[in-house]
């Protein structure tokens, strides 16, 4: 009795998965096999060669499988300022999104709520650049602010421009682009957060006498706290890792060169691939422990 009440019981802890998770674990597996099969095999595959060491029997531009950890420190030095740079032309360019988005966003998602036609007008103009090509869009501000161009020949006449200086290529030009081609992506979270809500808290904040602009502190600006988040992470994190406008080809010059002009300039000029790879993942860890303290400084963990 006693070894049959023994052997028919089960170690706890250990259950046989139920019907529901067998499901849970089916729905699941399409999208893990995806992420293996298009994430972290190509991050091992950039992993392995940011370390792989030149091949003393091949030709220049040749590479050997190694583990070159000193690539990493080489890059680090040879391209410091270049990821400073880009950092900083992110965080201003995400900041002066958020400035311009905020106000706009909140007309469409709350002072137009009343007017649906208006409403749905609005937001087909915040999305109408993605209909355009980027490197289009680009271009023509390019072309808008060219040194032939009325603008800066007029600038230059009123002396806010000497006769040898142009917009193009500055950092100026560079944050304005990087600001205008991803304002989209701050303007939508805002309004998806506004747009929700609830305008009697307002309404109660303006009857126990606060005045308006303390309502907008106290009351808006926390509840839209969500958008606000997920707005200027969409934006920072594709900005820090952009190519185009920072390019000597389209707004920028050798001087405002980004990281992302570095990591394509030793991919497809150099074919130095070890130190393109580094950059790579050194990018991706950089905005990853800026993301990570962002979102827990601002008390939405939840959105990791």
């Amino acid at each position: 009795m006693a070894f049959a009440a023994f052997s028919s019981s089960k170690p706890k802890g250990f259950s046989k998965p139920t019907k529901s998770g067998k499901v849970a674990i089916a729905l699941l597996a399409p999208g893990l096999a995806y992420l293996g099969v298009f994430f972290l095999t190509p991050l091992i595959a950039l992993i392995m060669v940011s370390l792989q060491a030149p091949d003393p029997d091949g030709f220049i531009g040749d590479y050997v499988a190694a583990f070159e950890f000193n690539n990493y420190f080489v890059v680090v030095s040879d391209y410091f300022p270049q990821m400073m740079r880009s950092f900083g032309y992110a965080l201003a360019a995400t900041v002066l999104a958020l400035v311009i988005s905020y106000p706009l966003a909140y007309f469409i998602g709350v002072k137009a709520r009343p007017y649906p036609l208006l409403q749905k007008l609005m937001l087909t103009l915040v999305i109408a650049p993605f209909f355009i090509s980027f490197l289009l869009r680009t271009l023509a501000w390019k072309q808008i602010f060219s040194n032939e161009s009325w603008i800066v020949t007029t600038l230059q006449q009123l002396g806010l421009l000497e006769s040898d200086q142009y917009v193009v290529g500055t950092p100026f030009m560079v944050i304005f682009g990087l600001t205008y081609n991803f304002i989209p992506f701050m303007t939508l979270p805002l309004y998806t957060s506004l747009e929700r809500l609830d305008t009697r808290y307002l309404e109660a904040g303006s009857d126990l006498y606060a005045s308006p602009s303390k309502v907008f502190r106290k009351v808006t600006i926390p509840l839209s706290m969500p958008g606000i988040i997920s707005g200027t992470l969409l934006t920072f994190i594709p900005i820090a890792g952009d190519y185009i406008n920072a390019s000597g080809d389209f707004l920028g010059s050798s001087s405002t060169a980004m990281i992302g002009n570095v990591i394509e300039s030793n991919y497809l000029i150099s074919n130095d691939y070890p130190a393109a790879s580094a950059l790579s993942v050194l990018l991706m860890g950089a905005i990853l422990i800026l993301v990570a303290g962002y979102v827990k400084k601002s008390g939405t963990e939840d959105l990791l």
